[in-house]
């Protein structure tokens, strides 16, 4: 169809002084608006030329539905174009590559993948062992062998399974596999007859899901218990002991050290464990003692990214750490980091967080004791080396050394898991001789994907900092309906002939990357809102006597005095009535993306960038002085919170916490997506009659539907999900 078409087309974006992203940024429901677009669109398509243009035109707007309709894997919309030669080609997926590279899907769910987390070559072959988690559940997990030469959909098979959380995998100084389940780190042959017979124990009895505190405490489900490791060249292995809870905050006041952090065997640390002479651990019996350990480094909530430099540990060469965040509500805080990691340094978790912010739960600590100033200049305090994007969640880290990608050579690959919009993609950073990334003096600045503002300088309460620059391999992997679902990178690993491998979790897929010709398709657009519904969204407030008067009041008072004679017209001109002038204001807004979440005004640009809430930058600009000087400025700002809540008809309420996100399905019971706990929703029927235990609620902004339903089907959700709005 020409919606396929124009999601390849770049977007005619324009940008307004209050700095959102500009542009209809929806499909188009009927051949009027693919019309409109497609005129928006000729100005950028000179070099595929006009016979191009028409025959596109045609072959969208009369050929049969049914053919256009692509075949999907894993939410992944597969044509044909590939990825790679010869043996190993593949489907090439549609996501944002970085120029000369594309990425090719070698299996998906429909090989059986279930939760798949980090991969690794078997040397001198070309098969792979993947670490699949099977889900949170308890001994789900599987080790699994994946033959990329095999037939399509025969290319995954089981090796071992029954296992609890296995995540690392990496091959040894012994040329052998080793893996890790949340309580031991072994290794095996995967290439054996019966390969758990093969099995030999190297670490075992390391803190799982099931814990006591130093002080005591039991806890019974750790938030962090997955084991990550890598060897260096003496044979050494480096094992992550993750943070038993996000922050370790406790009733207040809190005036101990996080139990959790304490003792001879802290959590949120790396531990060592050396080998005998000779570099290589022995088996272990049930009873055996571990290798000897040491705490090598303190105060890092969960390394599941690290990568140590050939040459370490000699002098001066790099073992870096990728540290996952506590969890704020602010989208831009904190960063994420990048440690250089020594032995006996603490790195601030859970009391400090940026480069010096002190967690202010935690002051009474921080004044006196052995954490004393931690944050500001302490002698066992290390600061991140750079900070990584908020929320990017880096699960992944590597140094890059392959002959397919001599450009890439020696630098380091970050892969970023996060399902906020600073995730979801592949980061390439410069390194000096020692393995450390460059820095640069600030503003240094990353992207978020579909974004008002689309880049940001890295900075931290006290103002923009230095960071590491960096290109990025994947990037703008948001999810985009019908074509790709958010990107969800987790194992990386450098096959023998320099190709980049990768495996997705939550869309359950391994991804290969290599050479692309030419130049890269265009990015797909941020699709938040297809034509249809905002004409339904405009009947809404357009039938509404109340809604309208508030229209009337943000086009008046807000839009035409503070918003026009920038870069946007918001749809305005000359000869409008003021119904006209509304209605056009109302059309532009829904359009942008994510400027508006009908029902949720707190969760839209709109509100956030009008009243300067987090880290957003206030606009208009000076517009923190216009609610003491202007009168009635403070009620427009209220009006435009009204409009958006009261915009669907329906009860607002909010989903009921829980699990990070619940599933909703279609009237046919299709899975269509899953929303965030406590995000708003319009219900608009509370119990359905047809459909017993479940509630219909108004379409979700497109982030969170995985492109399986239509509006048609409607959106349902279990009743129990939704609590009311207070």
């Amino acid at each position: 169809m020409v919606q396929e078409q124009v999601a390849r087309w770049p977007m005619n974006q324009s940008r307004c002084s209050m700095g959102f992203k500009g542009g209809l940024g929806g499909h188009d429901a009927g051949a009027k608006g693919r019309t409109q677009n497609l005129q928006n669109y000729a100005g950028k398509l000179g070099r595929l030329g006009i016979a191009w243009l028409l025959s596109t035109i045609a072959a969208g707007l009369f050929a049969p539905a049914a053919s256009s309709e692509p075949d999907k894997k894993s939410g992944y919309a597969i044509g044909s174009h590939r990825c790679g030669t010869g043996s190993l080609s593949f489907p090439a997926l549609q996501i944002d590559m970085k120029q000369g590279f594309c990425a090719g899907l070698v299996a998906s769910e429909d090989h059986d993948l279930r939760f798949p987390r980090s991969i690794v070559q078997i040397p001198g072959h070309e098969l792979f062992v993947v670490a699949d988690m099977g889900g949170w559940g308890h001994g789900d997990g599987r080790l699994l062998l994946l033959d990329p030469l095999a037939a399509e959909g025969k290319r995954v098979s089981e090796l071992v399974a029954g296992f609890e959380y296995p995540f690392g995998l990496a091959v040894g100084p012994d040329g052998k596999v080793y893996a890790s389940t949340a309580e031991t780190i072994f290794r095996f042959d995967p290439l054996a007859a019966n390969p758990k017979s093969t099995i030999e124990t190297i670490i075992h009895n390391l803190p799982g899901r099931r814990l006591t505190l130093s002080d005591g405490t039991k806890v019974t489900e750790s938030s962090h218990p997955l084991k990550h490791f890598v060897f260096d060249r003496l044979g050494r292995i480096f094992v992550n002991i993750g943070s038993h809870s996000d922050d370790c905050i406790t009733r207040p006041p809190i005036t101990k050290p996080c139990a959790a952090g304490e003792g001879p065997s802290p959590l949120a640390s790396i531990w060592m464990f050396t080998p005998p002479a000779g570099g290589i651990f022995p088996a272990l019996k049930p009873s055996d003692p571990n290798p000897p350990r040491i705490v090598y480094a303190r105060g890092l909530r969960n390394s599941m990214a690290l990568a140590i430099h050939p040459r370490f540990p000699d002098e001066g060469y790099a073992f870096l750490q990728g540290e996952n965040g506590r969890d704020l509500q602010d989208i831009f805080k904190p960063n994420e980091e990048i440690n250089a990691v020594e032995q006996g340094k603490h790195y601030g978790w859970p009391y400090c967080y940026d480069l010096s912010t002190s967690s202010p739960e935690f002051r009474a600590v921080l004044q006196s004791g052995p954490y004393k100033n931690l944050c500001n200049g302490a002698a066992s305090y290390r600061q991140p080396h750079s900070l990584l994007p908020p929320h990017g969640a880096p699960l992944a880290m590597l140094y890059y050394h392959g002959s397919k990608f001599p450009e890439l050579e020696g630098k380091l690959l970050v892969g970023l898991h996060g399902y906020r919009p600073t995730g979801n993609r592949v980061l390439i950073y410069d390194v000096d001789d020692h393995g450390f990334p460059k820095l640069s003096p600030p503003p240094v600045r990353y992207r978020v994907s579909c974004a008002s503002e689309p880049t940001r300088a890295f900075q931290t309460d006290t103002g923009e900092m230095k960071a590491a620059p960096y290109e990025e391999l994947i990037s703008g992997w948001h999810r985009v309906n019908g074509a790709r679902p958010r990107g969800a990178p987790v194992g990386m690993t450098v096959a023998e002939d320099g190709a980049i491998w990768l495996v997705e979790d939550n869309n359950k897929t391994v991804i290969r990357i290599d050479r692309a010709a030419g130049e890269p398709p265009a990015p797909l657009p941020c699709d938040m809102r297809s034509q249809a519904q905002i004409d339904e969204l405009v009947r809404f407030v357009r039938q509404d006597v109340q809604k309208r008067g508030y229209l009337s009041s943000v086009r008046a008072n807000l839009v035409e005095k503070h918003c026009l004679g920038c870069h946007s017209d918001f749809g305005l001109k000359a000869g409008q009535n003021d119904a006209e002038k509304d209605e056009a204001v109302l059309r532009f807004m829904l359009a942008q993306d994510g400027w508006i979440y009908p029902g949720d005004p707190d969760s839209g640009k709109l509100r956030v960038r009008l009243r300067g809430i987090g880290a957003e930058k206030l606009m208009p600009p000076a517009g923190e002085n216009l609610p003491k000087t202007e009168t009635g400025y403070a009620k427009v700002l209220n009006f435009a919170d009204y409009l958006v809540g009261k915009m669907v008809p329906g009860t607002r309420m909010r989903i009921k916490a829980g699990p990070p996100q619940r599933k909703f399905i279609s009237k046919s019971n299709k899975e269509c997506g899953e929303i965030p706990t406590t995000k708003v929703v319009v219900v608009t029927q509370r119990n359905v009659s047809d459909k017993p235990g479940f509630s219909r609620f108004y379409r979700p902004a497109d982030p969170f539907l995985n492109g399986e339903c239509t509006d048609a089907d409607g959106y349902y959700i279990q009743s129990n999900f939704l609590v009311p709005l207070l």
